[in-house]
């Protein structure tokens, strides 16, 4: 079954947004055996509407957000009207369900909200429980059409309790299987020399993509085929091919996160660690933190940003300081040995280094920053040098710190 994309609205053209919709109907449809051919943007007008029902028209089935709101300028449903020949009739049934929404949340109906409820008469109506807009169901000339709020919840709740149920049976659906293998700690290139003949020699209903991305590349193999179960045995031993092929940058799969896989390793064995973050910012500790259950692992962090603060809380000397400069190897040693000592942990890691995209020298340029993990007995140093892009600076050097922790922990 192939599918497309038609999103409505002039927020997304102009940057006011950012399609975040279609990338995760693609992802649903697609774990769903449904492709995706092609993603639509359109403004909120009438002529745009029905230029892009016309060139989506050749597919099975046709996703629409957008402009199903009770303002004037949310016109999704006239057009739609238009499109099918059929006029727009009063939904009683929707308009009752958004008097009981508004009485029990005490909100003032408007007569624009009653106009929510005409809607084409060729219609079947998708009982939208998160909000007043229905999504409404079309089969039209071979074609199933599908018209959607834009409000992700809403979008979300239609796709998921609404539309996809109702595809499952549906005979134009082909099984595909995804199995995603999380690297770090290495290029892309790098990875397709020392898997090429892997690559190579897989059959033609088997495809790998390489999906690179702040220091990590995830590879994805999908599958098509005939039997569900029989794609998902064959993709388990590709995996384990893979596993032996490249296993210093494996270092986990499907979700994943660098963070969850430190966090994994410590649980298990009832350990902590903490950070002292200078040029990051306490963004290691953010990402560790986000990760439910993660006071299991984690002991806490010292942003020491300022020199004093490198010094008082973490002990590092003024000497070090003077005769190395914050970003160094020397600092970043003593910033280990500190967050030891003052979070009471088993293991450390310390960044320092010129994020960007002003502050650096000639010795030092934008994008110089140095890492260190370790524990009582031995401290590992490593010096990056990056670009003057500030965010992408420190996502990189999280990315590369956690990795560093997950690989002394490994030799621990």
């Amino acid at each position: 079954m192939k599918a497309k994309i038609l999103t409505i609205g002039d927020e997304i053209l102009i940057g006011q947004i950012v399609d975040s919709n279609s990338a995760w109907i693609g992802q649903q449809l697609n774990m769903n055996g449904i492709r995706i051919e092609e993603i639509i943007s359109i403004g909120d007008t009438r002529a745009a509407i029905l230029r892009g029902l016309e060139a989506a028209k050749d597919a099975d089935i046709v996703l629409m957000t957008g402009g199903l709101g009770p303002t004037k300028d949310d016109i999704t449903k006239k057009v739609l009207a238009e499109y099918f020949g059929v006029e727009l009739v009063f939904h009683e049934h929707s308009y009752q369900r958004i008097v009981k929404y508004f009485e029990m949340r005490n909100f003032q109906l408007s007569p624009s909200h009653k106009q929510q409820c005409y809607l084409p008469a060729n219609a079947e109506v998708l009982q939208n429980d998160r909000g007043t807009a229905p999504g409404m169901w079309f089969e039209h000339e071979g074609t199933i059409y599908v018209s959607m709020p834009g409000v992700p919840m809403e979008m979300k709740h239609l796709v998921t309790d609404r539309v996809l149920p109702r595809l499952q049976d549906d005979e134009r659906l082909t099984p595909i299987v995804h199995r995603t293998i999380r690297t770090i700690g290495t290029g892309e290139s790098v990875i397709a020399d020392q898997i090429a003949d892997f690559e190579n020699n897989l059959p033609d209903h088997v495809k790998l993509a390489y999906l690179p991305g702040r220091g990590q590349v995830r590879l994805r193999l999908t599958a098509t085929g005939a039997d569900k179960a029989d794609l998902m045995a064959f993709l388990d031993k590709k995996v384990i091919e893979l596993q032996g092929l490249i296993p210093e940058y494996i270092y986990g799969y499907e979700k994943e996160t660098i963070s969850e896989a430190v966090g994994k390793i410590l649980k298990q064995r009832g350990q902590m660690f903490g950070t002292a973050e200078s040029c990051t910012g306490g963004f290691i500790a953010h990402r560790t933190t986000e990760i439910p259950g993660s006071s299991a692992y984690f002991g806490g962090s010292v942003v020491a940003y300022s020199n004093d603060i490198k010094m008082r809380i973490l002990g590092v000397e003024e000497a070090t300081l003077k005769a190395h400069g914050a970003v160094s190897e020397q600092t970043v040693s003593e910033m280990v040995k500190g967050a030891l000592e003052v979070l009471n942990v088993d293991y450390a890691l310390a960044v320092s280094g010129i994020a960007g995209p002003g502050g650096g020298s000639p010795e030092k340029p934008v994008g110089t920053i140095w890492t260190a993990v370790g524990n009582k007995k031995e401290i590992r140093t490593k010096k990056l040098m990056l670009t003057n892009n500030r965010m992408r600076n420190i996502q990189i050097t999280s990315n590369y710190t956690l990795n560093l922790l997950r690989k002394f922990l490994l030799e621990q």
